[in-house]
Protein backbone atom coordinates (compact mmCIF):
# COMPACT_ATOMS: atom_id res chain seq x y z
CA UNK A 1 0.00 0.00 0.00
CA UNK A 2 1.11 3.53 -0.50
CA UNK A 3 0.61 7.04 1.04
CA UNK A 4 -2.31 8.99 -0.87
CA UNK A 5 -0.85 12.11 -2.22
CA UNK A 6 -0.76 14.87 -0.83
CA UNK A 7 -3.19 17.74 -1.87
CA UNK A 8 -2.40 20.99 -0.58
CA UNK A 9 -5.74 22.57 1.40
CA UNK A 10 -6.74 25.94 -0.29
CA UNK A 11 -5.70 27.45 2.86
CA UNK A 12 -2.26 26.72 4.70
CA UNK A 13 -2.20 26.72 8.15
CA UNK A 14 1.11 25.74 10.97
CA UNK A 15 -0.47 23.76 12.60
CA UNK A 16 2.39 21.03 13.26
CA UNK A 17 6.31 20.79 13.28
CA UNK A 18 7.79 20.37 9.72
CA UNK A 19 10.04 18.08 11.04
CA UNK A 20 13.82 17.65 9.75
CA UNK A 21 16.64 19.10 11.72
CA UNK A 22 15.96 22.59 11.76
CA UNK A 23 12.09 22.21 12.43
CA UNK A 24 12.52 23.31 16.23
CA UNK A 25 13.51 27.04 14.74
CA UNK A 26 10.99 27.49 11.97
CA UNK A 27 7.71 28.93 11.91
CA UNK A 28 5.45 31.21 9.44
CA UNK A 29 5.85 34.42 11.56
CA UNK A 30 8.34 37.38 12.62
CA UNK A 31 9.21 39.42 15.59
CA UNK A 32 11.39 38.18 18.64
CA UNK A 33 10.08 35.32 21.09
CA UNK A 34 11.75 36.77 23.94
CA UNK A 35 13.68 39.33 25.66
CA UNK A 36 17.45 39.30 25.42
CA UNK A 37 19.76 42.11 24.82
CA UNK A 38 22.58 42.09 22.90
CA UNK A 39 26.62 42.38 24.44
CA UNK A 40 28.80 45.01 23.16
CA UNK A 41 32.69 45.17 23.29
CA UNK A 42 35.51 47.39 22.67
CA UNK A 43 35.68 47.84 19.16
CA UNK A 44 33.50 50.27 16.80
CA UNK A 45 32.80 46.93 14.94
CA UNK A 46 30.10 44.52 16.87
CA UNK A 47 29.33 41.32 14.98
CA UNK A 48 26.78 38.51 15.94
CA UNK A 49 27.24 35.44 13.78
CA UNK A 50 27.90 32.10 13.44
CA UNK A 51 30.61 30.52 11.15
CA UNK A 52 27.73 28.99 8.64
CA UNK A 53 28.82 30.01 5.23
CA UNK A 54 27.15 33.46 5.72
CA UNK A 55 28.45 33.86 9.11
CA UNK A 56 32.42 33.06 7.17
CA UNK A 57 32.05 35.39 4.75
CA UNK A 58 32.20 37.99 7.11
CA UNK A 59 34.87 36.99 9.66
CA UNK A 60 37.01 36.33 6.23
CA UNK A 61 36.26 40.06 5.34
CA UNK A 62 36.77 41.98 8.40
CA UNK A 63 40.49 39.69 8.85
CA UNK A 64 41.18 40.32 5.00
CA UNK A 65 40.58 44.01 6.41
CA UNK A 66 42.56 43.69 9.40
CA UNK A 67 45.45 41.87 7.42
CA UNK A 68 45.48 45.33 4.89
CA UNK A 69 46.36 47.64 7.90
CA UNK A 70 43.01 48.86 8.44
CA UNK A 71 42.55 49.18 12.43
CA UNK A 72 39.39 50.79 12.04
CA UNK A 73 38.29 46.96 10.90
CA UNK A 74 38.62 46.07 14.60
CA UNK A 75 35.74 43.97 15.47
CA UNK A 76 34.16 41.86 18.18
CA UNK A 77 32.57 38.15 17.10
CA UNK A 78 30.03 37.52 19.67
CA UNK A 79 28.03 33.90 19.49
CA UNK A 80 24.72 33.44 18.15
CA UNK A 81 23.75 29.79 18.51
CA UNK A 82 20.67 29.36 16.02
CA UNK A 83 19.88 26.32 16.94
CA UNK A 84 18.97 27.14 20.02
CA UNK A 85 17.21 30.22 19.06
CA UNK A 86 19.33 33.14 19.80
CA UNK A 87 18.74 34.91 16.29
CA UNK A 88 15.15 35.31 17.82
CA UNK A 89 16.01 37.44 20.68
CA UNK A 90 14.70 41.13 20.79
CA UNK A 91 18.03 42.22 20.33
CA UNK A 92 18.94 40.78 17.69
CA UNK A 93 15.83 41.09 15.76
CA UNK A 94 16.78 44.75 16.44
CA UNK A 95 19.28 45.00 14.06
CA UNK A 96 18.42 42.17 11.81
CA UNK A 97 14.17 41.71 11.40
CA UNK A 98 14.64 39.17 9.20
CA UNK A 99 16.67 36.86 12.65
CA UNK A 100 19.64 35.64 10.20
CA UNK A 101 23.05 35.84 10.90
CA UNK A 102 25.36 37.35 10.59
CA UNK A 103 23.97 41.08 11.69
CA UNK A 104 26.50 43.73 12.43
CA UNK A 105 26.32 47.02 14.45
CA UNK A 106 28.81 49.93 13.44
CA UNK A 107 29.26 52.19 16.25
CA UNK A 108 31.95 53.88 14.70
CA UNK A 109 30.21 57.18 13.93
CA UNK A 110 27.65 59.62 16.16
CA UNK A 111 24.95 57.03 15.00
CA UNK A 112 25.26 53.40 15.62
CA UNK A 113 24.59 51.88 12.08
CA UNK A 114 23.13 48.52 11.44
CA UNK A 115 23.14 45.97 8.63
CA UNK A 116 22.06 42.61 7.91
CA UNK A 117 22.17 40.48 5.12
CA UNK A 118 25.87 39.17 4.60
CA UNK A 119 25.99 40.43 0.77
CA UNK A 120 25.39 43.80 2.07
CA UNK A 121 27.36 44.01 5.11
CA UNK A 122 30.23 43.15 2.46
CA UNK A 123 29.49 45.82 0.26
CA UNK A 124 29.20 48.41 3.42
CA UNK A 125 32.27 46.91 4.72
CA UNK A 126 34.00 47.14 0.68
CA UNK A 127 32.74 50.89 0.76
CA UNK A 128 33.51 52.00 4.39
CA UNK A 129 37.12 51.04 3.67
CA UNK A 130 37.34 51.40 0.05
CA UNK A 131 38.80 47.71 -0.14
CA UNK A 132 37.87 44.46 -1.85
CA UNK A 133 35.74 46.37 -4.73
CA UNK A 134 37.31 47.77 -7.64
CA UNK A 135 37.12 51.91 -8.56
CA UNK A 136 37.15 50.93 -12.18
CA UNK A 137 33.62 50.61 -13.41
CA UNK A 138 33.84 47.52 -15.76
CA UNK A 139 35.73 45.69 -12.82
CA UNK A 140 33.42 46.94 -10.02
CA UNK A 141 30.56 45.75 -11.97
CA UNK A 142 31.59 42.21 -12.74
CA UNK A 143 32.40 42.62 -9.09
CA UNK A 144 28.64 43.35 -7.65
CA UNK A 145 27.12 41.15 -10.56
CA UNK A 146 29.15 37.88 -8.92
CA UNK A 147 28.06 39.43 -5.40
CA UNK A 148 24.77 39.10 -6.73
CA UNK A 149 24.77 36.63 -8.54
CA UNK A 150 25.76 34.74 -5.11
CA UNK A 151 22.69 35.62 -3.02
CA UNK A 152 20.63 34.36 -5.51
CA UNK A 153 21.64 31.11 -5.96
CA UNK A 154 23.38 30.14 -2.86
CA UNK A 155 19.20 29.53 -1.16
CA UNK A 156 18.93 26.70 -3.99
CA UNK A 157 21.92 25.06 -2.38
CA UNK A 158 21.21 25.13 0.71
CA UNK A 159 17.52 25.62 1.36
CA UNK A 160 17.32 23.87 -1.46
CA UNK A 161 19.57 20.75 -2.19
CA UNK A 162 21.34 20.73 1.56
CA UNK A 163 17.68 20.68 2.72
CA UNK A 164 16.30 17.94 0.53
CA UNK A 165 19.59 15.96 0.87
CA UNK A 166 20.87 16.53 4.43
CA UNK A 167 17.91 17.61 6.74
CA UNK A 168 14.42 16.72 5.35
CA UNK A 169 13.31 13.43 7.23
CA UNK A 170 12.21 11.99 4.58
CA UNK A 171 14.22 11.64 0.98
CA UNK A 172 11.93 13.20 -1.79
CA UNK A 173 13.90 12.02 -5.09
CA UNK A 174 12.07 15.12 -7.40
CA UNK A 175 13.31 17.46 -4.81
CA UNK A 176 16.93 15.94 -4.65
CA UNK A 177 16.59 15.63 -8.46
CA UNK A 178 15.55 19.02 -8.57
CA UNK A 179 17.87 20.84 -6.61
CA UNK A 180 21.20 18.40 -7.60
CA UNK A 181 20.53 19.58 -11.08
CA UNK A 182 20.76 23.20 -10.56
CA UNK A 183 23.06 22.81 -8.11
CA UNK A 184 25.52 21.52 -10.58
CA UNK A 185 24.29 23.82 -12.71
CA UNK A 186 25.98 26.68 -10.42
CA UNK A 187 29.26 24.70 -10.27
CA UNK A 188 29.37 24.69 -14.09
CA UNK A 189 28.67 28.15 -13.85
CA UNK A 190 31.49 28.92 -11.84
CA UNK A 191 33.50 26.34 -13.32
CA UNK A 192 33.40 28.02 -17.01
CA UNK A 193 34.02 31.77 -15.38
CA UNK A 194 37.09 30.71 -13.46
CA UNK A 195 38.14 28.61 -16.89
CA UNK A 196 39.62 32.31 -17.93
CA UNK A 197 39.84 34.21 -14.83
CA UNK A 198 41.75 33.63 -11.55
CA UNK A 199 39.10 35.67 -10.02
CA UNK A 200 35.21 35.81 -10.37
CA UNK A 201 35.69 39.80 -11.20
CA UNK A 202 38.78 38.93 -12.95
CA UNK A 203 42.11 39.60 -11.93
CA UNK A 204 41.31 40.97 -8.67
CA UNK A 205 40.43 39.20 -5.60
CA UNK A 206 36.90 40.81 -4.27
CA UNK A 207 34.03 40.58 -1.98
CA UNK A 208 32.67 38.25 -5.04
CA UNK A 209 35.24 35.74 -3.69
CA UNK A 210 34.68 36.37 -0.24
CA UNK A 211 30.56 35.61 -0.98
CA UNK A 212 30.79 32.94 -3.21
CA UNK A 213 33.73 30.69 -1.42
CA UNK A 214 32.48 30.17 2.00
CA UNK A 215 29.22 28.19 -0.14
CA UNK A 216 31.15 26.90 -3.42
CA UNK A 217 34.21 26.14 -1.98
CA UNK A 218 33.05 24.14 1.01
CA UNK A 219 30.90 22.19 -1.43
CA UNK A 220 34.11 21.96 -3.63
CA UNK A 221 36.02 20.21 -1.29
CA UNK A 222 32.95 17.76 0.00
CA UNK A 223 32.90 19.74 3.52
CA UNK A 224 28.74 20.69 3.52
CA UNK A 225 25.49 18.09 3.24
CA UNK A 226 28.18 15.18 3.00
CA UNK A 227 27.72 14.99 -0.94
CA UNK A 228 30.95 15.88 -2.66
CA UNK A 229 30.80 12.12 -4.18
CA UNK A 230 27.21 12.64 -5.08
CA UNK A 231 27.82 15.60 -6.98
CA UNK A 232 31.02 14.52 -8.30
CA UNK A 233 32.97 17.52 -7.39
CA UNK A 234 35.96 16.79 -8.26
CA UNK A 235 35.33 17.38 -11.80
CA UNK A 236 34.80 21.51 -11.55
CA UNK A 237 38.81 22.28 -11.92
CA UNK A 238 38.79 25.61 -12.16
CA UNK A 239 36.63 25.74 -9.14
CA UNK A 240 38.86 23.10 -7.13
CA UNK A 241 41.63 25.31 -8.22
CA UNK A 242 39.85 28.73 -6.80
CA UNK A 243 38.82 26.91 -4.04
CA UNK A 244 42.52 25.97 -2.62
CA UNK A 245 43.98 29.53 -3.42
CA UNK A 246 41.65 31.15 -1.51
CA UNK A 247 41.78 28.59 1.14
CA UNK A 248 45.89 29.73 1.72
CA UNK A 249 44.49 32.91 2.44
CA UNK A 250 45.84 33.45 6.06
CA UNK A 251 43.06 35.78 6.48
CA UNK A 252 40.99 33.15 5.25
CA UNK A 253 42.33 30.57 7.26
CA UNK A 254 41.13 32.80 10.28
CA UNK A 255 38.37 34.14 9.40
CA UNK A 256 36.54 30.59 9.19
CA UNK A 257 37.50 30.12 13.04
CA UNK A 258 35.54 32.53 14.42
CA UNK A 259 32.33 31.71 16.05
CA UNK A 260 32.67 28.16 14.90
CA UNK A 261 31.18 25.69 17.03
CA UNK A 262 32.31 22.38 15.62
CA UNK A 263 34.99 20.28 13.92
CA UNK A 264 38.73 20.40 15.37
CA UNK A 265 38.80 21.94 18.52
CA UNK A 266 41.55 23.72 17.69
CA UNK A 267 39.90 25.33 14.57
CA UNK A 268 36.79 26.57 17.04
CA UNK A 269 37.07 30.16 18.43
CA UNK A 270 34.19 30.39 19.52
CA UNK A 271 34.12 34.15 20.34
CA UNK A 272 36.37 36.83 19.42
CA UNK A 273 37.42 40.20 20.95
CA UNK A 274 41.54 40.52 19.91
CA UNK A 275 43.88 39.46 17.74
CA UNK A 276 45.42 37.52 20.01
CA UNK A 277 42.32 35.24 20.54
CA UNK A 278 43.43 32.60 17.75
CA UNK A 279 46.52 31.87 20.01
CA UNK A 280 45.11 32.01 23.20
CA UNK A 281 41.47 31.16 23.38
CA UNK A 282 40.65 28.60 20.46
CA UNK A 283 38.71 25.45 22.32
CA UNK A 284 41.82 23.38 22.19
CA UNK A 285 43.50 25.64 24.44
CA UNK A 286 40.39 26.46 27.00
CA UNK A 287 39.77 24.16 29.72
CA UNK A 288 36.78 21.57 29.23
CA UNK A 289 33.35 23.12 31.30
CA UNK A 290 32.27 21.16 34.41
Amino acid sequence: MTDAPYVPPKVWTWNKENGGQFANINRPIAGPTHDKELPVGKHPLQLYSLATPNGVKVTVMLEELLALGHRGAEYDAWLIRIGNGDQFGSGFVDINPNSKIPALMDRSGPEPVRVFESGSILFYLAEKFGAFLPKDVKARTEAMSWLFWQMGSAPYLGGGFGHFYAYAPTKIEYAIDRFAMETKRQLDVLDRRLADNEYLAGKDYTIADIAVWPWYGALAKGLVYGAGEFLSVQDYKNVQRWTDQIAKRPAVKRGRMVNRVSGDPASQLHERHDASDFETKTQDKLAPVT
